[in-house]
């Protein structure tokens, strides 16, 4: 009887694992898996609808300058957003600065085209940051610098938009670790620079493997801020290309894999965050 009754119990755990997952599973197959796999078919057929591998070709081709260039400004973009989010995160959970942390967390609220729109007004030829520096008088105002429509103003974006994200998950891991520990710290002469990469940093590892990964992955996939500031002319981000290829050229097959080529680029963030999951 007893027996009977153990079985029932671990049948009914089991049950309630399933239904618990159930809705969690069935949102990922329909939302990612489902449109994935349609992806990938459509990407390996042509506008004659035979199967073909020459959709990756012609998007390595034509857009592999520009896959290595979204590469390279994501990754500048997330060493630069990693070195500010724990320069400020130190010192707001070293300090109380609620109105800083506010400041800072801004970016949360505003949308990426807004943000584009933002740089773009700012670091024009002759936009709000030229304007200031013309009145120091130490450049020609006929010759002031352009950043808008430059790689730079690109990361600026993206390094902006992303902060507020990244200093709300941060934060929180810095303000878990624990203050007598911290004290002591300060009792042996340590400084607040010395606190936060001696200490905070390296205790709080995997909150900003967190970060990298999620924030990583939004640059990648980001549009609205490559179409709102340009390529100045050379490469660009390889969401432009996906965007023209699908909505100019009508060539679903060169887009698709495109994206394909995208999720694989974002697949070893994935892993290593998938990762850092299975480990706690």
């Amino acid at each position: 009887m007893r027996k009977t009754n153990s079985h029932s119990n671990v049948f009914w755990h089991q049950a309630a694992g399933v239904g618990l997952a159930t809705p969690a599973i069935a949102v990922v197959a329909l939302l990612f898996m489902y449109p994935f796999v349609l992806s990938f078919l459509s990407s390996l057929r042509s506008q004659e609808q035979v199967w073909t591998l020459a959709n990756y070709v012609e998007a390595f081709s034509l857009y592999g300058g520009d896959l290595l260039f979204t590469l390279w400004v994501c990754a500048v973009s997330l060493v630069l957003l990693i070195g500010c989010t724990a320069m400020i995160g130190g010192f707001l959970r070293l300090g109380a600065y609620p109105v800083l942390e506010f400041i800072f967390k801004i970016p949360l609220f505003v949308p990426f085209v807004v943000v584009g729109h933002a740089m773009r007004v700012f670091l024009a030829p002759h936009g709000t940051l030229n304007s200031a520096i013309a009145i120091t008088g130490w450049f020609n105002p006929d010759m002031l610098p352009s950043f808008a429509f430059s790689t730079l103003g690109l990361v600026a974006a993206l390094v902006w938009k992303n902060l507020g994200l990244a200093l709300l998950l941060v934060l929180g891991g810095f303000r878990s670790v624990n203050e007598g520990m911290l004290e002591a710290a300060r009792g042996m002469g340590a400084g607040k620079l010395r606190l936060i990469w001696h200490f905070l940093v390296p205790m709080n590892k995997s909150s900003i493997g967190v970060m990298a990964v999620l924030t990583f992955t939004s640059m990648l996939g980001c549009f609205s801020i490559p179409a709102m500031l340009g390529n100045a002319g050379g490469h660009q981000m390889l969401m432009m290309d996906l965007y023209h290829q699908s909505v100019y050229q009508h060539n679903y097959g060169l887009a698709n894999a495109i994206g394909v080529i995208t999720y694989v680029a974002s697949m070893g963030a994935a892993i290593y965050y998938l990762k850092g999951l299975s480990k706690k």
